[in-house]
């Protein structure tokens, strides 16, 4: 026996199977069509005439690699420009200081307590 819940009586009453597994008159959602897969899209696009058309962005790939790969004695994680260097210096002041503030929490939880 089938059951669904009477949104009457507050009740759970006897019902067809059908009207069991779609309660409330909610009916099983079929998509009217399938979604679109997410990675499917292709890189390059075609156009109506049938031709490829290559993918609308520059490449920038061997700008950075040229960047990036020069000899020049900077470290890789500076070369980014000044901004890369404010992130640098930034973190290091921040550990530091954090640093040395453990150290002095350290050194107050090891004196003894005056009373």
């Amino acid at each position: 026996m089938y059951y669904k819940f009477s949104g009457f009586t507050q009740k759970l009453t006897g019902a067809a199977p059908t009207t069991a597994y779609s309660p409330q008159g909610l009916k099983p959602g079929v998509p009217a069509e399938s979604p679109t897969m997410i990675f499917a899209t292709p890189t390059k696009m075609v156009s109506e005439s049938g031709t490829v058309i290559e993918y609308l962005g520059a490449n920038k790939v061997p700008d950075l690699q040229r960047l990036f790969q020069k000899s020049d004695g900077t470290p890789v994680h500076l070369k980014g420009g000044y901004a890369d260097k404010l992130l640098y210096r930034t973190t290091m002041a921040l550990t530091v200081g954090g640093v040395l503030y453990c150290l002095m929490a350290l050194y107050m939880a090891a004196q003894p307590k005056k009373n």
